[in-house]
């Protein structure tokens, strides 16, 4: 089995954050890779790993930095794969993390969820690798009914809920 899908952080630390990207991967049995690269303390591995990604199978990337978060537009210059940014709340309330990702450069995309997003970064992932493989669109597909029915089921208890002036 073969990874498509890598998981970068910055640090460990950014571990239980990213762990949701990784469970969504896993849950939709899309192989993946998790790495601890630094843009800062560990260049040339960055540098290695983002120009051979794509010649080792990989389809998508979700990096996820914190405070100067550069991370995610480093690997996106390296490379032609799309590049999912995890902006880590670490300071400033994660605003520091989320701005580094979201200010890049005419013709350095990353594409950026919400600060300790990974949950939606893994998700997205899914999605773009499902726009070629019917299986995982299909699962996808499925997840996002899960969601909607969760949300319908909900509904349906608050309707049990009384109040003497609520009218539904």
């Amino acid at each position: 089995m073969e990874p498509v899908v890598s998981i970068i952080m910055g640090s460990t630390s950014d571990l239980p954050v990213m762990e949701k990207a990784a469970q969504v991967l896993n849950d939709f049995r899309i192989p993946f890779e998790i790495n601890a690269l630094s843009a800062h303390r560990t260049p040339e591995e960055v540098e290695k790993f983002a120009s051979g990604a794509a010649g080792r199978g990989i389809k998508v990337i979700i990096a996820a930095a914190g405070m100067a978060a550069h991370l995610p537009g480093v690997i996106a210059a390296m490379t032609p794969l799309p590049v999912i940014g995890v902006p880590i709340k670490a300071s400033l309330e994660g605003l520091d993390s989320m701005l580094s990702i979201i200010q890049m450069p005419p013709g350095i995309p990353v594409a950026t969820v919400g600060i300790n997003g990974a949950l939606n970064a893994g998700i997205l992932a899914a999605q773009i690798i499902g726009a070629g493989d019917p299986e995982v669109m299909n699962t996808v597909v499925k997840y996002k009914e899960g969601l909607k029915k969760k949300i319908v089921e909900a509904n349906e208890e608050l309707k049990k809920i009384k109040f003497p002036f609520k009218t539904n």
